[in-house]
């Protein structure tokens, strides 16, 4: 669901998915507005990608440049304004208590709700770990467990990294057993939009820990190594007569532009290319 207002040269996107309560999304640009002073039940945790904000906030007055993290905690007033003239564009995540509680138990689990003293961290990894995770939200064909797994990973690096008492990430053991079964259900449903919690039940693991687990086992996070399985059943399919938005549907791609670009990073061919190049040399024509 999604609303959305374009003035003045001004625009704003505000976007919420059924499927995901407790997340909000805002992708905004703004050169003449101010927002008055208020504060915000949830988290807000952004990234400005041009231009500069600024804003009182902890008895501060704080700017926030391209390429740096804005961030608020529930209940702490704040205004905001351009800082320069050309004003300025931001990717905004509006995330309930819970969702960063929840982010917080993978790090420590008896410890307090998070707080952080600064608005403003020049932490160019977490700015692209934000931004990454917003633009994966924003994209219609994205899986569930793309989304989930981007979020989950920037949240726990920032509050792993910048909450006032730093978080300690627990140790890989030996869960290749929990790894194993999660590929082997990645195989076997790779057609279905499993969740990332969908997962984590079947592996017998928190989920933020099975990503680390996983990804240390197979060298890549669980919803990269899903794409690759899809692409490979898509490529055996290719073969055949199927029209390609049919394929696409069948190993669970969520359209068939989504299928082709992912299709075209990963073999450097379009799907229609590929297609031509596997008939041809079944036929002797290559």
């Amino acid at each position: 669901m999604a609303a959305g207002m374009r003035q003045g040269g001004e625009e704003a996107r505000l976007l919420v998915r059924p499927e995901a309560p407790g997340v909000e999304l805002l992708r905004a640009s703004f050169r003449t507005q101010r927002f008055d002073r208020h504060f915000h039940e949830e988290y807000a945790l952004g990234v400005v990608e041009r231009g500069a904000l600024r804003f009182r906030y902890l008895g501060r007055t704080m700017t926030a440049a391209a390429g740096q993290v804005n961030l608020v905690v529930p209940g702490e007033p704040h205004d905001g304004h351009a800082a320069l003239p050309e004003g300025w564009t931001y990717r905004m995540f509006y995330l309930a208590p819970q969702v960063v509680d929840a982010a917080c138990a993978e790090l420590a689990p008896r410890r307090a709700a998070p707080h952080f003293a600064a608005g403003v961290l020049d932490d160019p990894t977490l700015a692209a770990r934000v931004r990454q995770a917003h633009l994966l939200w924003e994209l219609p064909g994205a899986s569930s467990l793309a989304r989930q797994t981007a979020l989950l990973g920037a949240v726990t690096w920032w509050i792993a990294r910048h909450a006032e008492r730093p978080a300690v990430l627990p140790r890989l053991g030996n869960e290749r057993g929990a790894a194993a079964r999660t590929r082997a259900l990645l195989q076997e449903r790779y057609a279905e939009d499993l969740s990332l919690d969908v997962l984590a039940g079947h592996a017998g693991l928190s989920p933020y820990h099975l990503v680390r687990v996983f990804k240390a086992c197979y060298g890549l996070a669980p919803h990269a190594y899903l794409v690759q399985v899809r692409l490979a059943r898509a490529r055996t399919l290719l073969t055949g007569p199927d029209r390609l938005a049919d394929i696409a549907a069948a190993v669970g791609f969520a359209d068939q532009s989504h299928f082709t670009r992912l299709f075209k990073r990963r073999h450097g061919l379009t799907p229609g290319a590929c297609r031509n190049f596997l008939q041809n040399r079944e036929t002797g024509k290559g």
